[in-house]
């Protein structure tokens, strides 16, 4: 597809989450990025302007640069739906229920994707009985945010009761995950393609929003040292937790592979980070694709539902 024909792009970024700053670092890079192929793309901040503006400003399609709540829960990609006004990544229902970590694992298990046993927590909730049943380490996480904002890595269960406040403090529902040891990778998704995997070493408790945005400790390696047999397998299955989910267009699968090689799924990210840090750009350069492609590649998947598409669920 040659850039023209493309039209008037709106770069979606910024938005009201947690994840603002991010957002606005990696729409700056895409919306570069695009400009530099020739696309006619504009910046667009939501929090800013109000979305009838894309109508009236006559945009063709939006490549969301959105990170975290109002950008990858669905409800911008409904908005755009009813706007018919084609767009990247996945649906209404993928982009809900990637965002929900609870409910994902929830479709997981019922689906045979192995992800680590886990409980909803609740103020009444008995903690001590939750590291009983589940062991320690934990995760404590916000079931609907990203960038492991509000996590912590709970060792001692008298660490529980504070994990639980600082995940509360961003959402009402929160879970405890059982931690598993070993080696942590995540797959980038583009079209009905697995990106190479990429292999994540930091010397914190996990790869949390420092070692993704800030750190210069944090290693990506890749190849990823598994045999190719080993990767592939691994590859398939993160394209089938994405599938199941409704997920589509493009994103990024993360899991933890245990000591005797089983692959765990924890989350998948519908509009993960585009910036100097991020997985996505990396994996794809590793696959012979530049920023500048990886970025038109992405946009010209972006697209309606067509009825009963698994998009709007």
């Amino acid at each position: 597809m040659r850039s023209s024909d493309l039209g008037k792009v709106a770069v979606m970024m910024g938005g009201r989450s947690a994840e603002r700053a991010v957002s606005l670092k990696s729409g700056a890079m895409i919306l570069a990025a695009l400009k530099k192929k020739g696309v006619d793309a504009h910046a667009f901040d939501p929090k800013e302007r109000g979305l009838e503006a894309l109508i009236k400003e006559r945009f063709d399609r939006v490549f969301i640069a959105l990170h975290g709540r109002y950008g990858e829960d669905g409800t911008v990609q409904g908005a755009l739906e009813l706007l018919g006004i084609p767009y990247t990544g996945s649906g209404v229902l993928g982009s809900a229920l990637a965002m929900d970590k609870w409910r994902a694992k929830i479709v997981w298990q019922g689906s045979g994707i192995p992800t680590p046993h886990y409980e909803l927590l609740t103020r009444e909730t008995d903690l001590h009985g939750v590291a009983t049943r589940l062991g320690l380490p934990l995760m404590i996480k916000p079931a609907n945010e990203g960038s492991s904002i509000g996590m912590t890595k709970v060792k001692s269960v008298r660490d529980l009761p504070e994990a639980y406040a600082l995940a509360a403090n961003y959402d009402r529902v929160v879970i405890a995950e059982t931690f598993v040891d070993g080696v942590e990778l995540t797959a980038g998704v583009l079209g009905d393609t697995a990106l190479p995997l990429i292999k994540l070493e930091t010397p914190r408790e996990f790869y949390d929003y420092a070692a993704k945005y800030s750190a210069e400790d944090t290693r990506y390696i890749i190849p990823c040292g598994l045999p190719p047999d080993a990767e592939r397998i691994i590859q398939d299955e993160a394209l089938r937790a994405f599938r199941i989910l409704g997920c589509s267009g493009w994103g990024r699968v993360d899991l933890m592979l245990d000591r005797k090689g089983k692959p765990y799924f924890l989350e998948i990210n519908t509009s993960p980070g585009m910036t100097d840090h991020s997985l996505v750009p990396m994996a794809a350069r590793h696959a012979g694709l530049s920023f500048e492609d990886l970025c038109l590649r992405i946009l010209e998947l972006a697209q309606l539902a067509e009825p009963g598409d698994d998009r709007v669920g």
